[in-house]
């Protein structure tokens, strides 16, 4: 179609647009970017922006950076232009693909367009893809994943290399979500979501096409976990551990959800104070639930042909909200309900409100297209305020996260970037240390572990090495957005440091040592 093909240059122009300064850049984006500069420099996939013996990263899983180190040896691009060349034309190929599974589920142009017009023209989306992290290809691997599984494809093919792909889908299928594994470990939701599908929507060899599905995935996640089990003690860095899941999590997961449902200034908050949110999505769950056990008894017990890639998508948004809640609970405290955790289920939902309007134009009732209409147009209105919003707001911050001026011009990163190679750094975070000066940095010793939430039982042996170091001379602690040492380890612990001198205050962080100021 060729509006579709249109539609994903405009994508891709957004994407250019608003990033003149490059992506934005977080946390994890150290991760990343570090690991594929690790693997360019050949000294594998490691921790280079932390200053302390090179390990290899078995936290975060390796194809984004693996892609960008790929692209970088292609074109020579380091490997952070790499990613917004990257990240320009997922977000053009997300486009085309949504469009395209629209039209597979709907066998409609009209809510193929629509489908790909609601990604296009989402803020926060948008907003996704104009970041330097993983999740834009995961949801590309994603997206491939569902359009290549089809349990009941057309009996004729025109072509061999369609015949082909029809013969060998399951095992495509199985390798794309292997990729998705591999581009964040919660493709672990998507392979299981699958496998389900399988078996409930395949009336007959049921065995053969799950061993046919996992025959793609295991080869991709079995060379990573062979390499983790080679090089690292643990698979992933992740221990398993009970850590409740906090109300204020949740309510951060509320409060984005409502702005992604309701991109109008003062309407997220009215849904989220009133309970309306909670009660509408409460609602929708439990639709939800309640469709996908008709539809599984429909196919599993009465054999009846369900729309597969519509069963698969809402399968998917309860089986890739319990696998975050289940890693959040015991494997990784740390994780928060932000819109990249959320934005999985964000296109699910962009693909059953669009099967919802679908299946509301083609009811019997007269007034079914009438009301159709409206809310279509309601909905491109509003998202296409949201999108010009979003570029406006983007386009005018001279970079995103990290990679703004805010942190370029902080006066205590320049005085880093002067400091002797032999002074160590110790910060509250790294990751800010790495994007702006390229310098590698310590984690400041905290008496919890940010990941598992358990007590560290080396802590106490940690604070006074750092002390230790910086009362020499050989180190210096900066404090990024905290004031003092009591505001950033309490009373007790600061009590350690005291005569710690200060070399520079400004502009929010703090820089501690005991050096002459650089020349």
């Amino acid at each position: 179609m060729a509006f579709l093909l249109f539609l994903a240059l405009f994508a891709g122009w957004a994407m250019w647009y608003i990033t003149p300064a490059g992506l934005g850049l977080t946390n994890d984006s150290a991760a990343y970017l570090g690991g594929a500069r690790s693997i360019l420099a050949g000294t594998g996939y490691s921790d280079i922006w932390l200053d302390s013996a090179l390990e290899p990263i078995t936290h975060y899983p390796p194809l984004f950076s693996l892609t960008l180190s790929s692209i970088s040896l292609l074109t020579g691009l380091d490997p952070y232009r790499a990613a917004r060349a990257l990240h320009i034309i997922l977000f053009a190929a997300n486009t085309v693909l949504l469009g395209w599974l629209g039209w597979r589920i709907t066998h409609s142009q009209m809510a193929a367009l629509l489908l790909a017009l609601l990604f296009a023209l989402n803020g926060q989306l948008l907003t996704l893809h104009a970041y330097a992290m993983s999740e834009p290809l995961f949801l590309f691997f994603s997206l491939l994943s569902f359009l290549s599984f089809d349990l009941a494809p057309p009996k004729t093919r025109k072509t061999a290399i369609a015949a082909l792909f029809t013969k060998n889908r399951l095992l495509l299928t199985g390798f794309f979500s292997g990729l998705a594994f591999l581009t964040r470990y919660s493709g672990l939701a998507l392979i299981a979501t699958l496998v389900v599908s399988i078996f409930l929507l395949a009336p007959d060899a049921r065995l053969k096409r799950i061993i046919t599905f996992m025959a793609g995935a295991i080869p991709p996640i079995a060379a990573w976990f062979v390499r983790n089990a080679l090089v690292a003690e643990s698979a992933t860095n992740r221990t398993f551990h009970f850590n409740p899941i906090e109300l204020s999590n949740i309510r951060t997961g509320l409060w984005n959800a409502a702005h992604f449902l309701a991109p109008l200034p003062g309407l997220p908050e009215w849904l989220f104070q009133s309970g309306l949110l909670q009660i509408g999505l409460t609602i929708a769950g439990v639709g939800l639930l309640g469709w996908l056990g008709y539809q599984a008894y429909q196919a599993y017990h009465l054999r009846q042909s369900v729309n597969p890639l519509l069963f698969i998508t809402a399968l998917y948004v309860w089986g890739y909200l319990g696998a975050v809640l289940f890693s959040m609970s015991f494997f990784d405290a740390s994780t928060k309900f932000q819109p990249r955790i959320l934005s999985p289920l964000y296109v699910s939902w962009l693909i059953l409100l669009t099967a919802s309007l679908h299946f509301l134009w083609k009811w019997k009732p007269p007034v079914s297209p009438v009301l159709t209409t409206l809310a279509v147009v309601a909905l491109l209105l509003l998202s296409g305020l949201n999108a010009q919003n979003t570029i406006t707001e983007l386009r005018t911050i001279d970079g995103l996260g990290y990679a703004s001026w805010r942190w370029r011009q902080a006066e205590v990163l320049a005085y880093i970037r002067r400091l002797p190679p032999e002074i160590a750094i110790y910060t509250n975070s790294p990751p800010v240390v790495y994007h702006v000066t390229g310098r590698a940095s310590r984690v400041i010793p905290t008496f919890l572990n940010p990941v598992s939430g358990l007590p560290r039982p080396d802590y106490e042996q940690a604070l006074a090495e750092m002390r230790q170091e910086l009362f020499a001379g050989r180190a210096v602690l900066v404090l990024f957005e905290v004031s003092n040492l009591e505001e950033a380890f309490g009373h007790e612990v600061a009590l350690q440091f005291d005569g710690l001198p200060v070399l520079l205050k400004a502009q929010g962080h703090v820089l501690y040592g005991k050096l002459e100021k650089p020349q």
